[in-house]
């Protein structure tokens, strides 16, 4: 008796998880957790989708911020919901690409433990100066750090981030020696270059084009292969100094694995509405970020691919934890 007692236990148990995640979504706030503190490209784009969705849903969305741990400590949170799609994440190429490849072990799987609902943007990088730098080129700055061994300090979003890596692949193909300070995210990281706490960071176009528009920090280079719309004026690293130099980021939407498909399907279409709206293009490309919609499935190609891509970066480079 007390077993078919627990059975049937078991089996309402099921059902009630089942029922409540077929009811129409969404039937509650759906959170879309940031992994880094405000101030950031992510953040950014967490805040201005939670606005949108609200509107679209009528339902309330709200971004709420989990840094840590270079991200991980969000990406573990969001594992752990397992088939709940009222628990989003803004995952980069840092949270699913780099950090595999930098910590020794995970709490999550960063392929199994996630449905991969789209890529958002592709974003360049902008290698910035605090305006008190003798550098305003490429070639100048390079020179300087060579004539300073490890005098110079550049800011990180914190160790294994993506600006630790693209600074660290600066570092090997220059030949310069940085001095690398960890910050706790990107927020932090670009607070200590605009004080003059460091004097070089790399930073994501959204979070830094502001700053230089401000005057504020003075853009030296972009780490895309060719010039962004929103910096015209200022060359690629490619063409200025080192000839292959490429390091482009990511922002993608992601939910805990096992999400149900009415639910994807919903998420991913509006979404998709929102991003190719005339509105959202036109902020994003002012900030230097490109609107870059996916299907899951070439969303998951992706991150796919960049997993191997970033893991032979990190080899190459050398980088690790410090």
């Amino acid at each position: 008796m007390i077993r078919s007692l627990v059975g049937a236990a078991l089996v309402a148990l099921v059902c009630l998880q089942g029922s409540a995640w077929s009811q129409p979504f969404p039937s509650r706030t759906v959170r879309i957790v940031i992994p880094f503190p405000p101030g950031g490209t992510s953040d950014i784009l967490a805040r201005t989708l939670a606005q949108k969705l609200t509107e679209e849903w009528g339902q309330q969305v709200i971004a709420e911020n989990r840094p840590g741990a270079a991200g991980n400590v969000a990406s573990e949170f969001i594992a752990k919901q397992r088939g709940d799609p009222h628990f989003l994440l803004i995952n980069t190429v840092g949270t699913h690409a780099i950090n595999p490849a930098i910590y020794p072990t995970l709490p999550f799987d960063p392929l199994k433990d996630f449905t991969f609902i789209t890529n958002l943007v592709n974003l360049p990088s902008l290698l910035i100066v605090h305006p008190s730098v003798q550098a305003s080129t490429a070639q100048q700055l390079i020179a300087l750090a060579k004539a300073k061994p490890g005098a110079l300090q550049y800011s990180s979003a914190g160790s294994g981030s993506q600006p630790h890596l693209t600074a660290e692949i600066f570092k090997t193909m220059a030949g310069v020696d940085l001095l690398h300070v960890p910050y706790k995210g990107a927020g932090p990281q670009l607070l200590a270059l605009v004080s003059g706490e460091v004097a070089v960071t790399f930073a994501t176009a959204p979070a830094a084009v502001p700053l230089v528009k401000n005057k504020q920090a003075r853009a030296i280079a972009v780490t895309t292969a060719e010039r962004i719309s929103a910096l015209p004026d200022v060359p690629t690293l490619n063409e200025a100094a080192l000839p292959g130099y490429v390091a482009v980021g990511w922002n993608g939407l992601v939910g805990p694995a096992a999400i149900p498909a009415p639910a994807l399907e919903k998420i991913h279409g509006t979404v998709s509405k929102i991003y190719r709206s005339p509105e959202m293009r036109e902020r994003l490309v002012s900030l230097a970020a490109e609107p870059a919609i996916s299907t899951p499935e070439e969303f998951t190609a992706l991150v796919k691919s960049e997993l191997g891509k970033w893991a032979k970066a990190v080899k190459d480079s050398g980088a690790k934890l410090e």
